[in-house]
């Protein structure tokens, strides 16, 4: 099995396999995603019998400035490697987002719902899944929102950081979504892979917040509810790309094959919390 070793996602989702599967983690400089003449090799050498594919350029506003590098990564790095398991008949899983969708559905989106990226980082990764799709018809395709780890840059370290400095924090309250912890969906992406038929899952901890909601309820378990914390408009957050205001997934497929929900948010921000000494009630 071939995964992404980098980045908050990969680093778990590799450490999570490890324990029941001979796992190659692949990332920069040896594997590079946007050079079709280096997966091919890699996967030669290996010779796995599935592909993870965790790997994209993942800041929104930066994907806003940078388009061609948001689809070279993006589009056409999952189209390399979509050729890639296609040339050698492996089977692939592609990570991607809630940010296909622009948001303006009153409800949850199901997993056949209508796509219609807002931003570059979203269209670009739409861009990634028709790829996928095209190449490798029973690729598995998961969607995902507002990951969460122990790894690299988070909302959640962000908001701790600030408020352990003394910051008053102002946080949009108008776009609404599912935290997700990464070490729970690296769970269920394994379950996916050893149980789930091909397609498209949406996978995220139980329930919705907005931002702002999940601001609050990190400084309550943190213990630093003290905080001034002030709700805003996404109008006043000044940032280039535009967010879906609703970014709720449902999660049909999940449930239509038998493999069950990821825990409630709140749960999954406590664990998270104990992990790294943070929580306090």
């Amino acid at each position: 099995m071939i995964t992404g070793s980098n980045g908050m996602l990969g680093r778990d989702l590799t450490s999570h396999l490890q324990a029941r599967h001979q796992v190659v983690p692949a990332d920069l400089p040896q594997v590079d995603i946007t050079n079709l003449g280096l997966l091919q090799p890699t996967f030669a050498s290996t010779q796995p019998d599935v592909v993870v594919h965790t790997a994209a350029f993942t800041a929104v506003d930066d994907c806003e400035r940078r388009p061609d590098l948001a689809f070279q990564v993006n589009a056409q790095g999952a189209r390399n490697v979509a050729l890639a398991c296609r040339s050698a008949s492996l089977p692939m899983l592609y990570l991607s987002t809630d940010y296909v969708f622009d948001g303006q559905k009153p409800t949850p989106y199901l997993e056949d719902d209508l796509p219609n990226p807002l931003n570059v980082y979203g269209r670009s990764k739409l861009q990634g899944e028709r790829h996928v799709t095209e190449l490798l018809p029973a690729a598995w395709i998961v969607r995902t929102s507002w990951l969460f780890g122990p790894w690299g840059k988070n909302f959640v370290r962000t908001i701790l950081q600030r408020a352990q400095q003394g910051e008053s924090l102002r946080v949009v309250d108008d776009q609404i979504g599912a935290p997700t912890y990464t070490m729970d969906l690296a769970e269920k992406l394994e379950q996916i892979m050893m149980r789930g038929k091909p397609g498209i899952y949406h996978v995220t901890n139980l329930g919705y917040c907005s931002w702002f909601e999940f601001a609050q309820e990190i400084l309550r378990q943190a213990g630093l509810s003290h905080v001034p914390l002030f709700p805003i408009p996404t109008s006043a957050s000044d940032r280039p790309a535009l967010r879906p205001p609703n970014s709720r997934l449902a999660h049909t497929r999940l449930e239509c094959e038998g493999l069950g929900l990821l825990p409630p948010w709140q749960d999954a921000l406590t664990r998270y919390l104990l992990r790294e000494g943070h929580a306090q009630g």
